[in-house]
């Protein structure tokens, strides 16, 4: 009995097994999509060059000045930072803002 029940099942397993095919392509239109189009080639610009007979020009507008409160309180921090006490930072800020 159990040779028999050791060959059905060798016989079923190689029944099955051939059953299995592989799979079959069937020939039809492709579908290639085409690749996406190149961007477009960045624009190159020629920078400005200076004439070198051309005369240079200068700003002569003095730069803005900070507002007193602005000018003390940067004294004070100055002062502050140099080690100076506190009695001594305010006659040194009046100064160094004006």
């Amino acid at each position: 009995m159990k040779r028999f029940s050791l060959c059905l099942m060798v016989l079923t397993a190689l029944l099955l097994g051939q059953v299995a095919q592989a799979q079959i392509v069937l020939p039809g239109p492709t579908q290639v999509v085409p690749p996406p189009s190149p961007p477009p080639p960045p624009k190159l610009e020629v920078p400005k060059m200076p004439r070198i007979d051309a005369q240079p020009s200068y700003n002569y507008r003095p730069l803005p000045r900070n507002s007193f409160s602005d000018r003390f309180s940067k004294c004070l921090e100055d002062a502050a930072g140099a080690g100076l006490g506190p009695a001594h930072r305010g006659t040194y800020a009046l100064r160094c803002a004006n």
